[in-house]
Formats: structure tokens, sequence, C-alpha cells
């Protein structure tokens, strides 16, 4: 089973989930904007993304560049941030197993398939 962290209103998402369903049968989407994950969730997709939390924030967002711009949080107080703020994710994030990548472009995904 493929899960795929997906933002329905973002092109780069979209992109990704219409790569996996044509290619993978079974799939899982998690809409974390409107089903929003928990700290734990998160840590452990940037454990399985092999990602420190600054590699994960979209910063052109508008919050980021307004609000987060310059200041210093240490990882957990990144994760906090995200969680807080979804719309600051990457995505989409692709999990297979104990891997994930980031499906942007879409053909990263192809990483996991192999």
């Amino acid at each position: 089973m493929i899960e795929i962290y997906h933002n329905p209103r973002c092109r780069k998402s979209r992109a990704g989930l219409k790569f996996l369903e044509e290619h993978v049968a079974e799939i899982k989407v998690v809409d974390y904007i409107k089903n929003p994950i928990t700290e734990d969730e998160l840590s452990v997709l940037l454990m399985k993304l092999n990602k420190k939390p600054m590699e994960m924030i979209r910063t052109q967002e508008d919050y980021f560049k307004h609000e987060l711009k310059g200041r210093q949080f240490n990882d957990n107080e990144w994760v906090r941030v995200m969680v807080e703020n979804p719309k600051l994710i990457k995505r989409p994030i692709v999990v297979k197993g104990n891997k994930a990548v980031w499906g942007d472009p879409a053909e990263n995904i192809q990483e996991l398939l192999k």
C-alpha cells in the first residue's frame, strides 16, 4: 500500500496523485489539510524522508514570509509550527513502508516503486 499526503488544492500534489494512479493499484490518500497530522506523525514522516523539518517547509508561503522568515527554531519547534500550519508542509509526501519521498516532481515517486 502506498500512502500520499495530499493537498487537493495544490497542482504539484495533484500531479503526484495522478502519477500514483497511473502506476499503483492501491493508494491511501491522506488529505492532511482537512485531517491534520500530529507532531508524532510528522516526525515519523520526516524520519522516513530522511529530512530535517526545515527542508520540508514551503518558504514561499505568505505565512512563512511574514511570520517565520529569519526566526530560529529547533527541530521540535519547526514540527509544531508545521502541524499548526499544514500549508507549510511541502507536498505531496509519498510513503511506502519505512521509506518516503517528496513527490515534486512526480517522477521522484518512481524511487519508491522500484
